[in-house]
């Protein structure tokens, strides 16, 4: 869809037409325009409350806010936007990214990120140019930026909403409880980790935007978590026995730089010698020693060797780890403005594996991000001390912990890279015959360019991304293989037993294998679209999101509502 046309066509049913993607159109009669707040700030009424500031929260109030909605969200962290900042994971996308294949709203995202780098960094007149402008050249993705850029694009996307009154933003606030009364939820109660006060929150609607779905349980909304086994599900890389303990493992990210000729060791971490000795326990086994040049191919789990050069070099015939997520080229930017590239380390090294962070007690979420933050800190030590450089030495000692660019004192991530989340029981779940090329093939019977994943009724989104499993908590090794670009179905989106809670994360209706390619940048951020539209389009009916999908008049109306709004809902 061009631009000008999505402009022209942002409207909610026959509302009136909006500048920009972000200003908000023209409000049904009886929704409310602003929070209402008590005196004392103690407690907040909405129309929609988001608990959760990742990309498919700040995506869903968007949306919410611009279809005349009042929203409240808030985040557990003082930063929003999820994996993309606090995580430092710069995005993952599909090839088609720049031209179609995620709402039109994301790919605005992506161009203000460009652009606050042309108008904020000294770039060189050839990296200025570029209409599709890299800031790192990493190879993981077309838009390798720094964490604290998105941060920025996202509070001046959020910006005219919140200081108009329309949107409440709680940082530094954690929901810790839910009012709830048979199929619907009342209230949520958040408290500040700052001054330990609680905050009462109404409204019709409320979202789970949690990196985990840390409302399902408070509200006993029906949900599952882990591998569902293949005779729960005929997927044909499932295995013959379920286990809701077995989740991806995370990642806790950091940012470093090179300065060579300096010595930026830091001290030995407490757990490096047991880090620097850990081989993994999976099957099939993983190639030696996690803190090692080497990993499980993801697609054959044979042993692969990789690169490692800090300055950029070629590695010969390896990948280059330092080239795959560096958000930050120097040589994009005026000659000695920085004194080397600054890298994101996402890497097979340090997925935390032996520990499981979903659906668990604070003390064991703690003790297991720790246990990542040690697992980080020591494979930081270990390229420091002890990698093999090409010259025969040991350890780069030049590589600098950049604290500033995660914005946090110990240098790390603020919150784990999570990959996998409790997940709704949906009245309709997604699985490996609908999007995963051999088994949609074997369904079929189709081939060739006629294989196609399956096609829903009720889509209100598309995606593309392999489905790709890091190594789990309870022994599996990488599951990683080739999927087909999808549709987001409506049914996924809705839980089986609650009316007025919808999931905007990693939390929808796909199993533990289709996750793996649901749960990417972009189609987070289009399932947090959706919902954020679903929410104002139910209550100018007056009717449930359930009825939305059934009733096909109502269907039809708010498909052609998304698709108004820059959304695509199939694969042209």
């Amino acid at each position: 869809m061009k631009r000008r046309n999505f402009l022209s066509g942002l409207a909610l049913g026959s509302g009136a037409l909006a500048l920009s993607p972000f200003q908000q159109l023209s409000a049904k009669d009886g929704l409310s325009r602003k929070v209402t707040a008590s005196e004392n700030n103690r407690s907040y009424q909405a129309d929609v409350i988001i608990a959760g500031g990742g990309l498919g929260g700040c995506a869903s109030a968007l949306a919410a806010l611009r279809n005349g909605l009042s929203v409240v969200m808030t985040e557990e962290t003082d930063w929003i936007g999820g994996q993309i900042t606090q995580q430092g994971v710069p995005p993952d996308e599909h090839p088609w990214i720049e031209t179609h294949g995620a709402p039109e709203s994301y790919r605005y995202f992506r161009t203000a990120v460009r652009e606050y780098y042309r108008n904020n960094y000294p770039l060189t007149e050839e990296a200025a140019s570029k209409e599709f402008l890299n800031p790192g050249d990493g190879s993981v993705s077309r838009l390798c930026h720094e964490p604290k850029v998105a941060l920025a694009v996202l509070h001046a996307m959020l910006a005219p909403f919140e200081s108009s009154g329309k949107l409440v933003l709680l940082l530094n606030h954690r929901v810790k409880s839910a009012g709830f009364q048979g199929n619907r939820v009342k209230s949520l109660t958040a408290k500040s980790l700052i001054l330990g006060k609680e905050v009462l929150l109404t409204a019709p609607y409320f979202v789970d935007a949690t990196e985990l779905g840390d409302l399902l349980p408070m509200t006993k909304t029906a949900y599952v978590t882990g591998t569902e086994s293949k005779h729960e599900t005929g997927e044909l890389h499932a295995p013959e026995k379920g286990n809701p303990e077995n989740n991806q493992s995370f990642t806790v990210c950091f940012a470093m730089d090179y300065v060579k000729g300096e010595d930026w060791t830091i001290p030995k971490p407490a757990d490096y010698d047991s880090w620097k000795n850990y081989v993994p326990d999976l099957t099939p086994p993983w190639p030696g020693k996690m803190l090692a040049m080497h990993y499980s191919n993801p697609q054959t789990l044979a042993p692969k060797a990789l690169g490692f050069h800090p300055e950029g070099l070629p590695t010969g015939d390896l990948l280059n780890l330092w080239l795959y997520r560096r958000i930050l080229n120097k040589n994009n930017f005026t000659p000695g403005l920085y004194s080397g590239d600054i890298s994101l380390v996402n890497w097979p090294q340090n997925d935390y594996i032996p520990g499981n962070i979903v659906d668990v007690s604070e003390a064991e979420f703690k003790k297991h991000f720790d246990g990542g933050k040690q697992l980080s800190l020591s494979f930081l030590y270990w390229l420091q001390t002890e990698v093999t450089r090409p010259d025969g030495g040991k350890g780069w000692k030049g590589l600098r912990l950049r604290n500033d660019v995660m914005g946090t004192e110990d240098g790390l991530a603020k919150y784990p890279y999570v990959r996998e989340s409790r997940r709704i029981k949906a009245l309709f779940t997604v699985l490996e015959e609908h999007v995963g090329k051999e088994q949609r093939a074997s369904v079929s019977g189709l081939s060739g360019d006629e294989l196609k994943a399956a096609t829903f009724d009720d889509s209100v989104g598309i995606g593309y991304y392999h489905i790709d499993l890091h190594p789990s908590s309870r022994g599996d090794n990488y599951i990683d293989f080739p999927s087909l670009p999808f549709q987001i179905p409506l049914g996924a989106l809705i839980p089986q037993n609650m009316e007025n809670l919808l999931p905007a994360n990693k939390n929808i209706g796909t199993t533990h294998i289709t996750n793996g390619c649901y749960r990417l940048h972009p189609v987070e951020w289009s399932i947090g679209e959706a919902v954020g539209m679903l929410v104002p389009f139910a209550l100018s009916k007056n009717v449930t999101p359930k009825t939305v999908r059934e009733d096909k008049t109502l269907l039809r109306e708010f498909q052609a509502m998304v698709r108004s709004q820059g959304v695509e809902t199939e694969w042209v």
